[in-house]
């Protein structure tokens, strides 16, 4: 069964399978179409699952999705339809947002150091909320955006271990907030709220507990100027997948029990303040897996050769289709440590394995994933593959040395994508573009219908 996102299959499946077989099959698809390119396989249902779970657990709290994080169209697509909102920080993000008919009220413009020419395009788009840490940032909006509303990024403590400190490059101390306060209120500008963000990756649901306290205190400092403060965007730093130092589910119920704490002790309910947050890597890391070809190997003696010449203690070096430069980045600009290699073909836990490495697809000799790790031995045309490759891999990817990036595939268990898309389709035909839940519109989506149903005999419920 297949249903289309725009001009992109998503597989629908019957049962939900392991995500070998799913990779399995795709791989012995790909071969039959006689492909090696490397594969990235979406499970639309984790990303359903992650959505549907942040609501349950932090209901006060509206999701703006980082699109930074991964801008994949499809995933884009559904968030938007589950209701999700978005945190963009550029102008080709917030434009990719818009072109699929979301509303410019549910963008951020979340970076508080913007390009002019960005703000304009902003401008032109009705896209109003966006954030500031400085005063030339006021007077850059003063001039190009006098309407826009304000939201003030303080810089959260940093006794709290993250991936990845964001506080080295943005936010205001929040002791010296007042000035830019007082700044914005010189130049007549509208402050509405106040956001942070305790680092990607954060390890200590701590954190958010501190910085929202530091929040009130700048939040009330705003309201005594004058402004009428209505927003706290309490950012990211949420984890994404099992394998991270504090799994999703643990730390969405440690952290739903902090913020939740937090927020009703200094910003109760009744006083109506809208809360936000910016989860990026929590969405859709553990959704994508990467499929990689081996494309060649060598294996090399680590000691002495045997009387005949023969190799006796192998080490075997991997040669494989996708590489740091590509969406194996992560390794490098996402601080990820390792990342957790597996043979695509069943492999007996008794077989013997081989001290290997395991090299990316350009002449770079930096090019290296993996340099010393047990792995069974494989054969060129063979796969590996990794899961939980969804956050800041393939978004960050490049086609240095002209290797190309992996080819996108999606499936999802068909309970889920009826839940999301409950359209009615007789004659048990399925090739449909579903229509989109919120109000948003792609252009083509009923001429498509309608041209898939005449070619399929399908008739269409209204």
């Amino acid at each position: 069964m297949k249903h289309y996102v725009g001009d992109n299959v998503v597989d629908i499946h019957q049962t939900d399978n392991s995500i070998q077989s799913v990779i399995g099959k795709y791989v012995t698809l790909t071969k039959l179409e006689g492909r090696d390119e490397s594969l990235i396989v979406c499970n639309i249902g984790d990303v359903v699952y992650k959505f549907n779970n942040w609501l349950r657990k932090i209901p006060r709290v509206k999701p703006f999705y980082a699109v930074k994080c991964n801008d994949d169209c499809v995933v884009l697509k559904i968030l938007a339809d589950l209701g999700a909102n978005f945190d963009c920080a550029s102008r080709a993000e917030i434009q990719k947002v818009l072109s699929m008919g979301v509303c410019p009220s549910r963008i951020i413009y979340a970076h508080p150091c913007k390009q002019s020419s960005m703000i304009r395009f902003a401008a032109e788009n009705n896209v109003e909320m966006m954030t500031f840490d400085n005063e030339s940032e006021l007077h850059k909006l003063k001039s190009l955006f006098p309407t826009a509303k304000l939201v003030l990024r303080i810089l959260p403590s940093s006794n709290f271990k993250v991936l990845c400190d964001l506080g080295i490059k943005f936010g205001v101390n929040p002791v010296n907030a007042i000035h830019l306060l007082r700044a914005a209120k010189s130049l007549n500008l509208d402050v509405m709220g106040v956001s942070f963000h305790v680092g990607s990756g954060c390890q200590d649901p701590e954190a958010f507990a501190e910085a929202i306290q530091q929040a009130r205190m700048v939040f009330d400092q705003g309201r005594d100027i004058g402004f009428n403060m209505t927003l706290l965007d309490i950012g990211g730093g949420f984890p994404g997948h099992a394998r991270a130092p504090v799994s999703f589910d643990d730390y969405c119920f440690q952290i739903s029990q902090v913020v939740n704490m937090a927020l009703d002790k200094h910003f109760p309910a009744e006083e109506s303040v809208e809360v936000i947050a910016e989860p990026g890597r929590y969405m859709v890391a553990s959704a994508f897996t990467l499929a990689v070809n081996v494309i060649s190997k060598r294996i090399e003696a680590r000691g002495q050769h045997g009387e005949k010449g023969e190799i006796t203690d192998p080490v075997v070096m991997y040669y494989v289709s996708d590489g740091i430069y590509g969406s194996f980045n992560c390794l490098q600009n996402d601080h990820a440590a390792e990342v957790k290699i597996k043979p695509v073909k069943y492999v007996d836990v008794s077989d013997m394995t081989f001290e290997s490495s395991m090299w990316g697809p350009t002449c770079a000799g930096e090019d290296c994933i993996l340099t010393n790790v047990q792995l069974p031995m494989l054969e060129v045309n063979e796969w590996f593959y990794v899961e939980n490759m969804g956050a800041y891999t393939i978004a960050a990817a490049s086609t240095f040395n002209g290797m190309q990036n992996p080819r996108c595939v999606y499936y999802c268990v068909a309970d889920v994508w009826f839940d999301v898309y409950p359209e009615k389709v007789n004659n048990g035909a399925l090739a449909c573009i579903p229509y989109l839940r919120k109000g948003q519109s792609l252009q083509d989506t009923f001429e498509t219908a309608s041209k898939l149903s005449s070619e399929n005999n399908i008739i269409f419920d209204e």
